[in-house]
């Protein structure tokens, strides 16, 4: 015969903190994961990861709270009487994840920050040496009024260096940010306050990707207007890099 015992206040604690937790990322899970008609818990994360990075770096432990959480609920065998028990670490833990949900990192903890930024009358050489110091490859373009313009990528230097080379006509000490076109009028790039989250950065890239176009990366800046100064660009490669399991 099996013997179940009645849990102490204590452990009555742990269970309810641990569904708390689990239902406050589930309502999370429920609110960004737009794809699926299936709202049930593992069926929001499987279709979640494939979209958001805060989902991918969970996944795991997401799959294994589900299992545990279906124990502790539906093998109750009585009022007060469980079968499992979650561990206070298990608890802190889905606690810790549940925070992340509900308040996510903002996109700019993710971002390259000390973003260096021009004018279209800068010399190119300028740029190509803050690329050698700094290895960034993104800079934002301004005019004389400091009205954002485009978005000059190392991609786009390397084009017009190539072209001029076929040429032989390469003079960098003349060569200005204004003489690179490439195509640049049909760049696109999204700006976003420096309080977007994560998720709302990921929404964007997403939305752009189901209409068949391409951004370039997100802007940050105060308030989310192009015309304020730059602190930090976001690219889908940051996105996909993003580790919170620490």
């Amino acid at each position: 015969m099996t013997v179940t015992h009645l849990k102490t206040n204590k452990e009555n604690a742990l269970s309810e903190r641990f569904e708390i937790a689990f239902n406050q990322i589930h309502k999370c899970l429920m609110d960004k994961v737009k794809d699926t008609t299936d709202d049930r818990f593992k069926n929001l994360v499987e279709v979640g990861m494939k979209k958001h990075s805060l989902i991918r770096s969970f996944y795991n432990e997401l799959c294994q709270f589900a299992k545990l959480r279906n124990a502790i609920v539906h093998e109750k065998v009585d009022h007060d009487y469980y079968i499992a028990e979650p561990h206070l670490d298990i608890v802190e833990r889905i606690e810790k994840i549940a925070g992340y949900f509900q308040k996510p990192e903002t996109a700019l903890s993710i971002a390259t920050k000390e973003v260096h930024h021009f004018k279209e009358s800068d010399r190119l050489a300028d740029v190509l040496s803050c690329i050698r110091e700094t290895s960034y490859s993104r800079f934002p373009v301004y005019n004389e009024k400091g009205e954002y313009l485009w978005l000059l990528t190392a991609t786009y230097i390397l084009n017009w260096l190539t072209d001029r080379l076929a040429d032989q006509v390469i003079d960098l000490n003349n060569a200005k940010i204004s003489d690179i076109t490439n195509n640049k009028e049909n760049q696109l790039v999204a700006f976003i306050s420096k309080t977007s989250s994560i998720f709302k950065a990921e929404e964007i890239f997403e939305t752009f990707h189901k209409n068949g176009k391409k951004l370039e990366a997100i802007i940050i800046t105060l308030n989310g207007s192009e015309n304020e100064r730059p602190l930090g660009i976001v690219t889908s490669y940051d996105l996909i890099e993003i580790d919170l399991d620490g």
